[in-house]
């Protein structure tokens, strides 16, 4: 059995912690990039089927973020999410390779939930981060997929581990200097996924198998804003300072600063406050996995690195 895995976008952060993990399980991993970063790297503009015959699995991890400053055009996040993708499967069909993993987004599907996300939710993206995400997705599911051949969508929510950056990195720094976090009067609940979680799950799909499907990647219990800042307060040795200022006043500047360009804009209030619960029970169940995935002792390990960094 070929033991060659090709990685698209492995020095991002999934990437950068998942090809080591692949690595000691005794795969050997193919990086493919968009430059030639190592002598074993292949560049998207000399890929051919060739390339995928000779692996195994091919894990599509390469995307665009999503950008809190609005500074990124449409068409860059459908280039590279959206045709990226179309072209990669492609020849994946084409080829000899039997397994074909997207990296995709619970972004796909829905910017905002009520209740708790599954995966029969529709597509309902606002965002144009979502929407090339999810084009990406239905192209997929569009094309007859060979009895010998595999396609697993994973949709991630926030991922959070060391060497993370974003949102969590920002509550940190407010937490280490001391001040207060004023945004304690909005209760929520969201989920987050710690990278160990991920390779786990990666690791699980390349060695079970599973049919064909869609999975939501979450660990097991949602927490609110308040609760991270007061595990972020405990990984750190700090006293959390909780400050409950009136939303409405919060709202007015966070409306200023997406006019102004600061750091606290409507998109990141609503990332910061807003409820977003995503269910784990669908890919559980199809890797058979029991241990819990507990959120708050993987973010204690992601702060403490952010500590020791």
């Amino acid at each position: 059995m070929k033991t060659d895995i090709m990685v698209s976008g492995s020095t991002g952060f999934v990437g950068r912690n998942l090809t080591p993990f692949l690595e000691k399980g005794g795969w050997k991993v193919i990086p493919l990039s968009r430059k030639q970063n190592t002598e074993n790297t292949i560049t998207y503009d000399r890929l051919d089927k060739t390339d995928f015959d000779q692996s195994n699995a091919f894990i599509h991890l390469a995307g665009k973020a999503h950008d809190l400053k609005n500074t990124s055009l449409d068409e860059e996040y459908y280039e590279v999410n959206t045709e990226l993708t179309k072209t990669l499967f492609d020849l994946f069909l084409e080829s000899n390779c039997k397994t074909f993993i997207y990296f995709s987004s619970v972004k796909a599907v829905a910017d905002q939930v009520e209740g708790i996300l599954t995966e029969e939710h529709p597509y309902q993206p606002e965002t144009v981060y979502g929407k090339s995400k999810a084009l990406a997705e239905q192209y997929l599911l569009s094309k007859e997929l060979p009895k010998d051949k595999r396609l697993y969508i994973l949709r991630p929510c926030m991922i959070h581990g060391p060497g993370n950056k974003g949102n969590l990195n920002l509550l940190y720094k407010v937490v280490l200097k001391g001040m207060p976090y004023p945004l304690a009067a909005f209760k929520n609940k969201r989920s987050f996924v710690s990278i160990n979680t991920i390779n786990t799950v990666i690791h699980q799909l390349l060695t079970q198998l599973p049919h064909t499907d869609t999975f939501n990647m979450a660990d097991d219990d949602a927490i609110s804003t308040n609760e991270l800042i007061e595990t972020i307060a405990s990984a750190i040795g700090k006293k959390p300072k909780l400050m409950a200022v009136n939303p409405s006043l919060i709202n007015a500047v966070a409306g200023l600063g997406s006019i102004l360009k600061l750091p606290l804009n409507k998109e990141r209030l609503q990332k910061l406050t807003e409820s977003y619960q995503v269910s784990n029970k669908k890919i559980k169940a199809a890797l058979h996995m029991t241990t819990p995935l507990d959120t708050k002792i993987g973010l204690e390990t992601t702060i403490k690195s952010f500590k020791n960094t």
